[in-house]
């Protein structure tokens, strides 16, 4: 996503994303609910990467009435991957 872009020029910062799993799946879920947003990798090959060692994987951008459903769709993907990290921890 180009900030100088017209078509995105509504589009402002929802949040990181921590690693490609989560950006994934939340695109999958953007897309299936037909939520408009766009997603930026920090990822540079020149620097192999080291963008996203100190950065997280990237960021997520939308117009900013849908960032209340995107933040509370990203915040159950990070409760379920804390589950399924931790399963003692729903007893």
């Amino acid at each position: 996503m180009d900030a100088q872009d017209p078509r995105h020029a509504e589009y402002k910062h929802v949040s990181a994303l921590e690693n490609p799993f989560e950006a994934q799946l939340l695109e999958s879920i953007l897309r299936e609910r037909q939520i408009p947003h766009c997603m930026r990798s920090h990822h540079d090959t020149a620097y192999d990467g080291l963008f996203q060692m100190q950065k997280g994987w990237g960021e997520v951008f939308a117009p900013e009435p849908q960032h209340g459903p995107i933040l509370e769709i990203l915040e159950q993907i990070r409760q379920e991957g804390q589950n399924s990290k931790h399963p003692d921890s729903e007893r």
